[in-house]
């Protein structure tokens, strides 16, 4: 008789996870992308978790746009619906975990957890450990991991920073004895010049890497000698169906024809990326994105979110460019790393004026975290210098020693505005070292209640005129009528005022 998973036509998937952040899933998770493209097969990569840094890394590996998979932000459809949509074409997927295999939004639920990922999107786990200075105690906490959870199957566990032939003899020993019926897939040695720099949001961007290409080859090479890929992906293509699961694979009226991954979508009769009659009618909204190297933290969803909803993106550089794109009817300022940058963003007064000019012509401006630090009167860098910004908002974005706001937050709109009426509500996250101290008279209309993940509210935000900023990086996802809506107010005031800046 034919196996079910004979019948099926999809490629294969791994969440890799860690015990801890710091274990060597991202390395890990980069040199598997390597190995595998160098075998010439698509690798598509995603990452659990809000992160934007890691996504970067992955995506210059793989050749491909990674997408972040939260589910404390988004809904399971969503997370869904986006994974099989861009795993379609791929033949095999890597989800990048977050933190530790069970760490998520609290101690007490698996929300927002590797974990619930790996439960929602059915792929097998493979668990990435740091065996430094360990033998048999490996062991025991691979132990801890495979009982924490007896809903979650991990597959396979990849041991790293092993310090030679001796140190592997004695982890096959101890996982043999202990934990035969777990797989181990690889003995990655210590090699100190495999290495990512960080700083205080987290790794440097990949582009800011000289070395990328010379890292991902030697990555590759390390994975190859080190691992067992022919096993690796046996593993990837055992896709289970756990109790009170359904199966990610089943075939639904909305399948993507000819996909080997089959898209689960919301209840919606859309189908992902289809526009609708009325936004057939409408010209699209030119919408200025700022993106550099001061901005750069967006989700890609997001982009294609405001793209859907009828926006045509144009980037522009708010440290190289001297004036906005020609013909733009909003702007989108996202996160980054502004005080990195800031002389060379004070010294940009011609985009400081045409910034300033825009948003006095009631032009939508909407601003994340870095792009909210730019829109201030200044910008006080880590050494104390203080640079000009573009002054929308009499405020001075200060840079402190250690992160001022760090987890999940959900907002809700206090006001009618950029994002949708009073009362929409949001999910997303804040990581800053900066904080904004106001000048005297200085008081902002606040934008919306911000709640962290104990439940304590406060308000938050900057709203003035057509403008909209705040720490929060929020993810359309969580509610997608959203991106309509600032696309809606850029189509408004084009239509209200005749004009483009």
């Amino acid at each position: 008789m034919t196996s079910r998973q004979d019948t099926r036509s999809h490629s294969g998937g791994l969440v890799i996870a860690g015990t801890r952040s710091g274990c060597g899933k991202t390395l890990t998770t980069l040199g598997l992308a390597a190995a595998l493209r160098g075998r010439g097969l698509e690798v598509q990569g995603f990452k659990v978790g809000p992160d934007f840094i890691d996504p970067t890394h992955l995506a210059a590996v793989s050749g491909r746009p990674v997408h972040n998979l939260d589910g404390w932000i988004l809904r399971q459809e969503v997370v869904l619906e986006l994974f099989h949509r861009f795993a379609a074409d791929a033949d095999v997927c890597l989800v990048e975990g977050v933190m530790g295999l069970f760490d998520g939004a609290s101690g007490t639920t698996e929300e927002g957890s590797t974990a619930q990922m790996a439960k929602w999107l059915g792929l097998p786990v493979i668990l990435v450990v740091d065996a430094r200075s360990q033998g048999r105690s490996a062991a025991a906490l691979v132990r801890g991991f495979v009982e924490f959870d007896p809903d979650l199957s991990l597959a396979g566990v990849v041991f790293t920073q092993v310090g030679g032939a001796n140190h592997v003899e004695l982890l096959r020993e101890a996982m043999a004895t202990s934990l035969p019926h777990v797989t181990c897939l690889g003995f990655l040695p210590r090699r100190p010049d495999l290495c990512l720099p960080s700083r205080h949001l987290g790794l440097h961007m990949a582009e800011e890497l000289s070395h990328g290409s010379t890292l991902g080859c030697a990555l590759a090479t390390w994975i190859e000698q080190s691992m067992d890929l022919e096993r690796l992906l046996l593993l990837s293509r055992q896709v289970e169906t756990r109790a009170g699961l359904t199966d990610p694979w089943e075939e639904s009226a909305a399948a993507v024809p000819g996909s080997r991954f089959k898209p689960r979508c919301s209840g919606s009769s859309e189908k992902p990326g289809s526009v609708d009659t009325e936004r057939e009618l409408e010209a699209p909204v030119r919408l200025g994105v700022a993106r550099d190297r001061a901005f750069c933290f967006f989700y890609p969803e997001n982009l294609r979110l405001l793209e859907q909803a009828g926006a045509q993106v144009v980037f522009f550089s708010p440290i190289a460019d001297a004036e906005l794109p020609e013909g733009v009817q909003g702007l989108f300022l996202g996160g980054g790393y502004p005080e990195l940058y800031a002389q060379g963003l004070a010294a940009n007064t011609a985009m400081h004026r045409a910034v300033r000019r825009a948003a006095g012509a009631g032009m939508p401006i909407y601003a994340e975290c870095g792009g909210m630090m730019y829109l201030q009167s200044e910008l006080q860098d880590g050494e104390g210098k203080a640079h000009p910004m573009v002054g929308l908002f009499a405020g001075r974005a200060r840079m402190c020693d250690r992160f001022q706001a760090l987890g999940y937050r959900k907002i809700e709109l206090l006001t009618n505005c950029l994002l949708g009426p009073a009362g929409t509500q949001l999910r997303g996250h804040e990581f800053h070292y900066s904080r904004i101290d106001g000048h005297p008279g200085f008081a902002p209309t606040p934008a919306f209640w911000v709640e962290d993940r104990r439940g304590r509210r406060s308000c938050a935000g900057y709203q003035w005129s057509s403008v909209l900023a705040s720490y929060v990086h929020v993810h359309f996802g969580s509610h997608s009528p959203a991106a309509k809506a600032f696309i809606t107010a850029c189509h408004r005031w084009a239509a209200t005022t005749n004009q483009r800046i």
